[in-house]
């Protein structure tokens, strides 16, 4: 079920789903644009109380992957509506070629997007490469995989060490040590960054495990230090 997270600006959790045999939350978020349409970030399974959200908006016109791991459910949302163009990360066209996509995310927002959200891709990286998103009205940053703030009370055994010793536990967050370590080039990551800071966001919107209504700017600055 969809809740507010700002204005204009919804979240909805899903299910929980194994990653290497790690047990990762899902959720995904939904901005009203300007002109009323929908524009959907890393789509969850759909349920009839997601369609019924969705079917309040005026269209859903553009739905967005912000990595390559990220596409579990989007044939669903497709299929459901398939007027909506489909919008790939740098990789996952070439990784999935049986999903059909409209166009590829790049440092420049879609013209469609452009007076509501920005964006800029973390390059550099030899494992994967994300796009990270400014909402502009709710002054929130949206972050998929790099940065993750798994709550203290779920992460038990060895598998709740292993997140705690990759920084992923608690209030700060950070990235998966793996995947910091693929950031051969960081130059161009530090670029993004300094991207992601300079929106002065408040509110930070992730995937896995805590979001912040305040604060943003700090806990993006503190959790992506490593770069």
């Amino acid at each position: 079920m969809f809740i507010d997270f700002g204005p204009s600006l919804y979240v909805a959790d899903g299910p929980t789903v194994s990653f290497y045999g790690f047990p990762y939350p899902t959720r995904m978020a939904v901005a009203r644009l300007s002109d009323g349409s929908a524009w959907v970030w890393s789509p969850v399974a759909l349920t009839d109380d997601l369609v019924n959200f969705m079917n309040t908006f005026e269209s859903v016109r553009h739905i967005v992957s912000p990595n390559k791991i990220h596409h579990l459910f989007l044939e669903q949302w497709c299929e459901q509506w398939p007027e909506a163009r489909v919008y790939a990360p740098p990789g996952l066209a070439q990784r999935k070629p049986e999903l059909q996509f409209d166009a590829e995310l790049g440092n420049d927002p879609d013209p469609a997007w452009a007076a509501d959200i920005d964006q800029v891709i973390f390059r550099g990286s030899l494992a994967m490469e994300e796009v990270v998103f400014f909402h502009r009205e709710s002054r929130t940053a949206i972050v998929c995989d790099l940065i993750q703030r798994h709550p203290e009370a779920t992460m038990t055994g060895w598998k709740g060490m292993l997140m705690r010793l990759d920084s992923l536990v608690g209030d700060h967050g950070s990235t998966p040590r793996e995947w910091r370590a693929s950031f051969l080039r960081r130059g161009k990551g530090r670029a993004a960054r300094e991207t992601v800071l300079s929106w002065k966001p408040e509110r930070l919107l992730i995937a896995h495990g805590n979001c912040a209504q305040t604060g943003a700017t700090e806990i993006i600055e503190r959790a992506l230090g490593w770069i």
